[in-house]
């Protein structure tokens, strides 16, 4: 596990059945991805830094294997990363205690302004400022 959160479900998050409504499981990959990227200054911060337009997704599935209710108590985390030229793959899992609820991939791209438009930049630059911070720490 390299980064996790804790979330405790609300009544909002569920469709009428009184489970958790899917998309809202997206909404928490995403957030759980955010709030990695404030360990090293956050979203606005790094794509200042590295000259990007931002960090979007790229595509996102998931598996969801556990029914979440109101009141449960739910950890996200981001369980690895696979870094490609023009991509970095995010792999996550949601527990529920020790029962998996759900996991995740998200695949990212960081997006750079071109004289030809908004295309997907390296994500060399990204990797490096990450293990420069870790080095900092």
């Amino acid at each position: 596990m390299l980064h996790q959160i804790e979330y405790d479900v609300t009544f909002g998050d569920c469709d009428p059945a009184g489970i958790v409504f899917y998309p809202n499981i997206y909404g928490l990959l995403d957030r759980c991805f955010h709030d990695w990227l404030r360990l090293f200054g956050g979203h606005a911060a790094l794509c200042d830094e590295l000259g990007l337009a931002g960090m979007g997704l790229r595509q996102a599935t998931a598996t969801f294997r556990q029914p979440l209710r109101d009141g449960d108590r739910i950890s996200v985390s981001i369980e690895a990363l696979t870094w490609e030229d023009r991509t970095l793959a995010i792999d996550y899992a949601g527990r529920l205690g020790d029962t998996l609820a759900f996991t995740g991939r998200e695949q990212r791209a960081l997006f750079v302004v071109t004289p030809a438009g908004i295309k997907a930049g390296d994500t060399g630059s990204l990797r490096a400022a990450i293990e420069a911070h870790g080095e900092r720490h």
